[in-house]
C-alpha cells in the first residue's frame, strides 16, 4: 500500500462559494499543526451518505498554508453523494481527514511547462502553477470551462499568471485546440493536466499523435467523471450464480466488498490498477473511468478498475477473492 494514511479530526474553518456550483472549504486540524506536503497532493475525507460512512478524495488548492487544508468541491448533479454531504458542512463542523498524499510526479527541472485544467480540475493545477512561477519557469495555463462564471479562482489565477493564463470558455467559442497547443511547445516541455475523462483521453491521443514522449505527459484525475451517464448496473460473479446491484451513488468496489468479495485496492482513484479484476462478459457497455489502462486495453474490456469504472447494463466478473462467509 502506497498510502499509509494518518487520520486526524479537522474542523471547518471557513466556506465560500467561488462559483455557483463550486464551494471552497478550509479544514483545520484540531490540536496539531499542518506538516508540509508535496504540490499536487490530495486528502481523503470521511463523509456520510444516506447515514453510511464512506470516503471521498479532494485535491488541495494552491500553496501550502499553515492555516488549513484548502479544498474545492463541485456539487455535481450526478454525484454519488459525497459533494452533497460536503456542501452541508458549516464552519465549526468536524470531519475526519487523512494526511495529504500525492500520485503526481512532477519533474521540476524542465524550463517549459504546459498546464491544462478542465473545470474543477483547476484544484491541483493552481498550486503547480504557483510553484512554477516561483521557479521563474516558462509556464502557460490553459483553463477550459463552460463559461467564465464556472471558472473557479479566476481572479487569483489572473493575478498570479497574467497573460500566461489562457481561458477557453465554451460559451464564447474558445474551445482548447490540443493539436495546436502541443505543436507550439518546445521539444522538452512537460504537460500536466487535470480534468474530466473526455479531456484526459483526448489529451493522451493528441499527445501520442504529436509523437511526444509519453512520460512528458502527467495527469491528475477525479474518478467521478466518465464518458457515460452514472446509473445503477448489475455485476454477475462468474460460476457463483450471484448478481450484485451497484447503485448510482456507490462504487462497484464498495458493492463487491460489502457483498463479501474481497477486492484489493489502493488509490481508489483509477490510477494505480491494484483493484483491477477480470471481466468475463459484458451485457451492455463498460465506462472505463480509470487512467491506468491504455486505450487498447479499455477497448478489449478484459479488465476493469471497480474503484471508479462503471457499466451500463450488466457485466460478469471474476474477482479472484472470496471470503469464507461468501463460500458457505
Amino acid at each position: 500500500m502506497r498510502f499509509a494514511h494518518t487520520w486526524t479530526t479537522c474542523s471547518v474553518r471557513s466556506t465560500r462559494d467561488v462559483t455557483p456550483a463550486i464551494r471552497e472549504i478550509v479544514l483545520r486540524p484540531e490540536g496539531t499543526g499542518i506538516e508540509n506536503y508535496p504540490i499536487g497532493s490530495h486528502v481523503t475525507i470521511g463523509v456520510l451518505i444516506d447515514g453510511r460512512p464512506e470516503t471521498r478524495c479532494y485535491s488541495l488548492v494552491g500553496d501550502f498554508s499553515p492555516d488549513g487544508y484548502r479544498i474545492a468541491v463541485r456539487r455535481a448533479p450526478d454525484s454519488r453523494g459525497g459533494s452533497r454531504y460536503m456542501w452541508t458542512l458549516k464552519p465549526g463542523a468536524r470531519v475526519e481527514v487523512s494526511s495529504p498524499a500525492s500520485l503526481l510526479e512532477i519533474d521540476w527541472s524542465r524550463s517549459s511547462y504546459c498546464l491544462i485544467a478542465g473545470g474543477i480540475g483547476i484544484t491541483p493545477i493552481f498550486g503547480i502553477a504557483a510553484a512554477l512561477m516561483r521557479r521563474n519557469a516558462d509556464v502557460r495555463l490553459h483553463y477550459a470551462v463552460k463559461s467564465r462564471d464556472d471558472a473557479a479562482f479566476l481572479d487569483e489565477l489572473s493575478e498570479l499568471l497574467g497573460d500566461r493564463l489562457i481561458v477557453h470558455a465554451g460559451d464564447e467559442g474558445q474551445r482548447i485546440d490540443l493539436d495546436d497547443t502541443f505543436a507550439g511547445l518546445p521539444p522538452d516541455a512537460a504537460t500536466i493536466i487535470c480534468g474530466p475523462m473526455r479531456l484526459l483521453e483526448a489529451a493522451r491521443r493528441r499527445w501520442a499523435a504529436a509523437a511526444r514522449p509519453p512520460t512528458d505527459l502527467r495527469y491528475e484525475t477525479f474518478g467521478s467523471s466518465g464518458l457515460l451517464p452514472t446509473a445503477s448496473f448489475r455485476v454477475r460473479i462468474e460460476n457463483s450464480g450471484r448478481e450484485i446491484m451497484v447503485p448510482d451513488n456507490r462504487s462497484m468496489l464498495d458493492a463487491l466488498n460489502e457483498a463479501g468479495y474481497e477486492v484489493m485496492s489502493d488509490c481508489q482513484r483509477g490510477e494505480c490498477g491494484v483493484c483491477a479484476i477480470d471481466v468475463v462478459a459484458v451485457d451492455g457497455q463498460i465506462d472505463h473511468r480509470d487512467v491506468f489502462f491504455s486505450d487498447h486495453q479499455k477497448q478489449t474490456n478484459r479488465k476493469i478498475c471497480p474503484c471508479v469504472s462503471r457499466a451500463v447494463g450488466a457485466i460478469t466478473v471474476n474477482t479472484l477473492y472470496l471470503n469464507d462467509i461468501s463460500r458457505s
